[in-house]
């Protein structure tokens, strides 16, 4: 499943997040422009919650079911 919005850091760069979750694994991506390579990158605390808001509002159109969303929220680092 991939998860995807746009953030702005304090240097004003525009950044592209991907976030994919598979086989128990979550991953996360960023690029700027068009024609810039993604890198992994470690996530801070408020996108951990950024992915957790857009996964709960996958859950009502059962986009997401409770048990995967379940395993993503204990893939987050304590």
């Amino acid at each position: 499943m991939e998860f995807g919005w746009w953030e702005r850091d304090e240097e004003k760069t525009n950044w592209n997040i991907s976030v994919r979750y598979h086989g128990g694994k979550v991953t996360f991506s960023r690029k700027y422009g068009h024609n810039n390579p993604w890198e992994d990158f470690t996530p801070t605390e408020d996108q951990w919650d950024r992915l957790l808001k857009e996964a709960e509002r996958r859950l009502p159109r059962r986009l997401l079911s409770k048990q995967e969303f379940a395993r993503l929220t204990e893939c987050r680092p304590k």
